[in-house]
């Protein structure tokens, strides 16, 4: 399962990642709320305008570089970080490769490349010391990770040039014999002795993996089809990594490759390893028209029974989580009180982690975001599909639930298909008060910080006053000093009470 959040993600000055590039929606929300939780003035309020100005421009442009270097530059300024050309060049600076996830037993190939043209002056004799890495994991949970450890020198590479952008330096190493694992292909260019800074690229290493992903393929074919997905998926998830367009995160390549080789086997023997399974456990399916596998993660309490309809929750995670977000995180409250409640859980991945399940929060007029907005609602609506095709729903009992995008979702969806949800609950979210209309008959639950710095409290303000016009049930509590994701947590269990409450054609809340 995968475990990343992009929304904690710094464009660090002297160490970057790529392949697949940072999110780009992420960092913006990231330098935005830093920006608002600093409140500049004077001089440094200054530069972040002429930088805001920049991002705009570059954005209008459709120079997605120059964007990525501005906000590199205004993170760099509320650091108090002088903006020095040598900080411009390592910002520049990234490493890409036709695969990220390999076969350890082949030679493994990457390009030092630039996303832009930094302002500096070289000298022709450029030069970049490899070396791979351990991927370092955080000292405690939440924590700063530790000093990745070097496992070995790849060599050092001459003839380097000095614009990558025209001219990507190719390189071509072995790693044959290291450990099966997650790790970093460091790069630092040098000027002579003087280092220009240092790029990484996250990458796993399995022995054997072409092998083992070529049986999975096959033997998806000989199983019944609702099974073939979990099988399939470590190979599809692989394949758009390699392709660039997800980042790997802290996906598993051993656990989930063997997770699915599991699921062959039992499959080839004549059993649906997931009939009658209860607890947590992550399914997959295959997303028509966008032809991916998409994972989503489900929770079936103990008791349930094929016998009788239960409820379900389908929760949407923020900007930058994945489907593991509400299972994983929030001190895994929601699966406790779904099991204290006996409700259904399912979390999808929303197609990307910026999908935004079809609320258009960064589409614009950029047809590739449209697109992600549309798939991630498709998504949501076909593990909906999923869910009610293997379990027995109770269709007057379905919630709908998300935190930060995933509330803007909440209400998104909660308005465009009215029909579906006995109950909305939206954490830190924002949505259209025009639409409170279309959701005045569905019973509302809704949390917000009056601090928070990356979705103004304002949202929650006036979707509670739209709707309460409209004349919906609503109970809205606003935290005092709250932030963005720490009112999640202590209102979870009111929010889930408030859930198994509800019934669609029966109001049991009293408006607040």
């Amino acid at each position: 399962m995968r475990k990343f959040i992009l929304i904690a993600l710094v464009l660090a000055p002297s160490l970057a990642f790529a392949q697949a590039l940072p999110n780009l929606n992420s960092l913006s929300v990231r330098y935005n709320s830093q920006k608002t939780s600093a409140k500049p003035d004077g001089e440094l309020k200054a530069q972040l305008d002429e930088v805001d100005k920049a991002i705009a421009d570059a954005r209008r442009a459709g120079n997605n570089g120059e964007v990525r270097r501005q906000i590199a530059k205004g993170l760099a300024l509320l650091n108090k970080d002088p903006w020095t050309p040598a900080l411009d060049f390592r910002n520049s600076l990234v490493l890409r490769a036709d695969r990220t996830v390999a076969d350890s037993t082949q030679p493994f190939a990457f390009r030092l490349e630039q996303i832009y043209r930094p302002s500096i002056d070289l000298t022709p004799a450029l030069t970049t010391r490899v070396t791979l890495q351990q991927r370092a994991q955080p000292t405690r949970p939440g924590g700063p990770p530790a000093p990745p450890v070097t496992v070995r020198e790849l060599g050092t590479f001459d003839g380097v040039s000095r614009d990558l952008r025209e001219s990507p330096y190719p390189i071509e190493v072995g790693v044959a014999g290291v450990a099966d694992g997650a790790y970093l292909i460091q790069a630092e260019v040098l000027d002579g002795a003087t280092s220009l800074g240092s790029v990484s690229l996250n990458v796993s290493f399995t022995r054997g993996l072409d092998a083992r992903l070529k049986a999975l393929e096959s033997g998806a074919a000989t199983i019944a089809e609702p099974i073939r997905a979990d099988v399939l998926y470590p190979g599809d998830f692989i394949r758009n990594v390699n392709r660039g367009r997800v980042p790997i995160g802290q996906f598993d390549v051993i656990d989930e490759v063997t997770i699915a080789e599991g699921v062959l086997a039992a499959a080839r023997g004549g059993k649906d390893p997931f009939k009658g399974k209860t607890g947590d456990f992550e399914r997959h399916h295959l997303l028509a028209g966008a032809n991916e596998v998409m994972p989503y993660r489900v929770y079936v309490p103990k008791g349930y029974s094929s016998s009788r309809p239960s409820a379900l929750v389908i929760a949407l995670h923020g900007l930058g989580g994945t489907e593991d977000s509400f299972f994983d995180q929030y001190q895994r409250q929601p699966v406790q009180l779904a099991e204290k409640y006996g409700l259904l859980m399912a979390a999808p991945l929303g197609y990307r982690v910026d999908g935004a399940y079809g609320a258009r929060i960064f589409a614009g007029g950029d047809v590739a975001a449209q697109r992600r907005g549309e798939y991630s609602e498709k998504d949501v609506l076909e593990v909906l599909r999923l869910m009610k095709a293997n379990y027995n729903i109770d269709d007057s009992r379905i919630y709908l639930m998300g935190h930060s995008m995933g509330g803007i979702g909440t209400w998104a969806l909660g308005a465009k298909y009215p029909q579906t949800w006995a109950a909305l609950v939206s954490f830190a979210g924002n949505g259209s008060p025009a639409l409170a209309e279309q959701m005045k008959s569905i019973p509302q639950f809704i949390v917000h910080g009056d601090n928070d710095p990356t979705v103004n409290v304002s949202g929650s303000r006036n979707m509670t006053a739209a709707l309460k016009k409209a004349g919906a049930t609503v109970t809205y509590i606003e935290v005092p000093g709250g932030g963005h994701s720490d009112v999640v947590v202590p209102n979870l269990p009111g929010a889930f009470e408030f859930m198994a409450q509800q019934k669609k054609g029966v109001v049991a809340s009293t408006k607040q």
